[in-house]
């Protein structure tokens, strides 16, 4: 019993929940953030970073851990689309995304900058080559602030023929 106790408790290490990694953050950070730049750092190039033209999107970060991507970009003419579902989860600065798809189960590993003042966040995901890396920068998007519900538009009088 004391074995499996312990075993119990060594693979609870192992897997912390996504909310419980989440809960420092400040409650601003939890948001949908529109993708402003994307700056790939390749280290086997000695060429300057390439900052990639026509980034957009949005990344939706929920306190529950759960995330929602969907960046575009424009490369050698035309629009690619990146779309993404799964968990993520922060450690101090550290963030861990997780998600599967045609390739099967994923993660991505990066730090992590939020501003509260300004609601701006920068996302470093590590790559491949070590020492590779993607800087994705964003700034949340704008509360919408509660208002009157819009009045009921009268009907127009029907034509006559």
């Amino acid at each position: 019993m004391r074995i499996l106790l312990s075993v119990a408790g060594f693979l609870w290490l192992l897997a912390p929940t996504a909310q419980a990694q989440t809960l420092a953050a400040p409650p601003t950070f939890y948001s949908t953030y529109t993708y402003t730049a994307y700056t790939v750092y390749d280290t086997t190039s000695a060429g300057p970073p390439t900052r990639v033209s026509g980034v957009g999107g949005t990344l939706t970060l929920r306190a529950d851990g759960t995330y929602e991507k969907h960046l575009s970009i424009v490369a050698s003419g035309s629009p690619h689309y990146f779309n993404q579902t799964g968990t993520f989860a922060l450690a101090g600065d550290s963030i861990r995304f997780a998600f599967s798809d045609m390739k099967g189960a994923d993660v991505q590993r990066g730090t992590f900058r939020f501003v509260p003042a300004t609601r701006q966040l920068s996302i470093t995901i590590l790559g491949y080559p070590a020492g590779n890396r993607g800087v994705y920068d964003l700034v949340a998007t704008p509360a919408k602030a509660p208002g009157k519900a819009p009045k009921p538009r009268a009907k127009a009088p029907a034509r006559r023929k």
